[in-house]
């Protein structure tokens, strides 16, 4: 259990937009309260860790927590310098920790000795990531000088509005010690108990997941509301090799080397991250070793899987690529609607589109899920987007997804850890594939998920890639009535191509709108919102005219093409996609993820470099030095034919 009350004995370290008051700082001196701000806003878990750092799953990650903090046209922090600088508590602003799921930017952030992170709202993994690892989190800016005065802070200041789940799991200093309690019967969760009340469709698969009896395995509320706290079974677990050596190495430290898994049978690992890193690794990182520490990543994934009996979608026989990105093999071969998934990854709500829950969740959740067969949720209220009237030609879901990124009500963080769930006429221009842009982009918004109750299109999607007859019940769709925390309605037929200007998924702006030419660099068409079926077939159809008039990629101009999967990939070679792309001077990879997260080709080797991507997110070096800017696959296409950004 934590102490109570709680005392800080370390600084105070403010991220501000003025990267000379950081350094100041980590140069040991405590700013007065004039200078603490402005904060820097929407800190992104890339920022705090970047992808290259993540390659470290030990206390080594505590040198390096911030190195990726963009403060003006500077990045302050240095290796070593938090954890040197003796702070205890970290101070930001609004959407603290958007991004990525990894657990390691919190894990980081402690190991370097910061025992409480302050900020104006906090993203939903990363905040239940620092609660699953005892990092303390507040929203309460008014601790800042009682923490200064030396005062110890209660712990139920700590608590207060969480769920009675939560709150435990704080008290207990991390969900490890509470699931520990919880196996040895110490500690029961409580179970809801409401009036009957009409529930959206996430509630009822929340619902009918709620674990009643953990001996038991009996599953199954009447009623759910937002803000309870419920474990819910997972018909799918599965992370990455950029966590799951480190969910086993916390695995074994919390219960030694015996732990048995739950279920093993619906565990799945993927090597699908850094299939390409060797090829693009830049010197400086690999002069630092870490070339070699992100390959010891595969064995240990490996062993871990062979170990418990884990299926492990893994690299090639050849080394030509892996069999696909996690999200993009985990909906073609296995989630069905109704069901409820957990990932390691942010983009898990990928699946969301064939009517499943599928959620991202954070490395000591997914250890403890691994032991338990369920995960902690506290059931989240529904953001409904509604999609009136049809969709235009050439129009796509990525179009739609960065115009709702744009919007005031998102940009502010008003969607953060709610269920985004679409509805309407706007659906059936979206196949799912194109439904499941939506759904993974919902990480992008801040949700908790994306979700869209199964059609006649899941069935036809299932059917088309499985061989396998879905049957969906009449419970598979929210009740009449069911109360929506907020509604978005899009004019569907209003909307045209869309990009987000570098730096943030959120920097909407309209393609017709552009009032610069910008010439480009690299256009990429691949990771797991660019390396669909359907995403191939829309720049297919740019590209063929191209092909038929014998034009190519400009000279200057890098056009890569890699397939989310490798069954993806031999439906384009069949359809004659991949021999068109190639014949306008495309270079196609294997499929894996790459340049989306800064380790394969595609990725910016300078900042004057620019980028058009279909990838789903531009935070600062995500993918490379230089300013990437995001479109639909279409745009990708058409710009790396016209040597600047361009409509198809």
């Amino acid at each position: 259990m934590l102490s109570d009350p709680v005392r800080f004995e370390g600084r105070i370290l403010f991220l501000t937009v003025d990267p000379a008051r950081i350094l100041r700082q980590l140069d040991g001196e405590d700013l007065e309260p004039p200078e603490t701000g402005p904060l820097r806003d929407q800190i992104s878990t890339d920022e705090i860790t970047p992808a290259f750092i993540c390659y470290h799953f030990g206390e080594k990650l505590g040198d390096f927590p911030y190195l990726g903090l963009k403060c003006g046209g500077a990045f302050p922090v240095k290796e070593g310098a938090v954890r040197a600088g003796g702070f205890s508590v970290s101070v930001a602003g609004k959407r603290r920790g958007k991004g990525s799921s990894r657990e390691a930017s919190p894990y980081a952030e402690h190991c370097a000795g910061i025992r409480l992170v302050i900020a104006e709202s906090f993203e939903r993994i990363y905040r239940q990531n620092c609660q699953n690892l005892g990092l303390l989190t507040s929203t309460d800016f008014g601790l800042i000088p009682r923490i200064r005065r030396g005062e110890a802070i209660p712990l139920a200041e700590f608590t207060t509005g969480l769920d009675s789940i939560t709150a435990e799991i704080v008290r207990r200093g991390g969900l490890f010690a509470y699931n520990a309690a919880r196996l040895r019967v110490e500690v029961v969760p409580p179970l809801p108990i409401h009036a009957p009340r009409p529930m959206t469709y996430a509630e009822k698969l929340l619902a009918r997941h709620a674990v009643v009896e953990a001996s038991t395995g009996e599953t199954g509320l009447p009623v759910v509301r937002p803000a309870d706290g419920l474990f819910v079974k997972a018909d799918w677990r599965f992370s990455h090799e950029y966590v799951t050596p480190m969910a086993a190495s916390f695995l074994e430290k919390a219960l030694g080397g015996g732990a048995v898994l739950h279920d093993p049978g619906s565990i799945l690992a993927f090597r699908d991250h850094l299939t390409f890193l060797h090829h693009t690794m830049e010197a400086e990182h690999r002069a630092m070793g870490l070339l070699g520490v992100a390959e010891s990543l595969k064995p240990a994934q490996e062993a871990f899987c062979t170990k418990h009996g884990i299926r492990l979608h893994g690299e090639l026989p050849d080394g030509s690529g892996s069999e696909g990105i996690c999200h993009a093999i985990m909906a073609e071969r296995y989630v069905l609607p109704g069901q409820v998934v957990v990932g390691t990854d942010s983009h898990t709500p990928h699946a969301g589109a064939l009517g499943c829950l599928a959620f991202g969740v954070g490395t000591t959740d997914i250890a403890c899920a691994w032991v338990t067969g369920d995960t902690r949720v506290t059931v989240p209220p529904t953001l409904r987007v509604r999609l009136h009237g049809r969709m235009p030609a050439g129009v796509s879901a990525k179009d739609l997804v960065l115009h709702l990124l744009a919007q005031p009500l998102i940009r502010e963080g008003g969607a953060i850890g709610h269920v985004i769930e679409y509805q309407g006429e706007g659906l059936l221009d979206l196949d799912t594939d194109e439904r499941a842009t939506l759904t993974n982009m919902a990480a992008e918004i801040g949700g908790f998920t994306g979700l869209i109750a199964p059609d006649t299109e899941t069935v036809r999607f299932v059917k088309e890639r499985r061989g396998v007859d879905v049957v969906l019940e009449p419970w598979m769709r929210g009740d009449e009535g069911a109360d929506y925390a907020c509604t978005l309605d899009v004019a569907c037929a209003s909307l045209g191509p869309m990009l987000a200007r570098p730096g943030d998924p959120g920097n909407g702006v309209a393609l017709a709108d552009l009032d610069e030419a910008v010439p480009i660099h690299i256009a990429y068409l691949g990771s797991c919102t660019g390396g669909k079926r359907e995403d191939l077939r829309r720049a297919y159809e740019v590209v063929r005219t191209a092909v038929a008039e014998g034009r190519r990629v400009p000279e200057g101009v890098q056009f890569f093409v890699q397939c989310g999967s490798e069954d993806v990939r031999r439906f384009a070679v069949a359809q004659g996609w991949i021999a068109a792309f190639e014949a306008v001077g495309a270079v196609v990879l294997g499929s894996s993820c790459g340049a989306c997260i800064n380790a394969g080709p595609g990725v910016s080797t300078g900042p004057h470099q620019v980028t058009i991507s279909a990838i789903n997110r531009n935070f600062p070096g995500r993918s490379g030095p230089g300013q990437v800017w995001l479109a639909s696959p279409a745009t990708v296409a058409a710009s790396a034919l016209a040597g600047h950004i361009a409509g198809a």
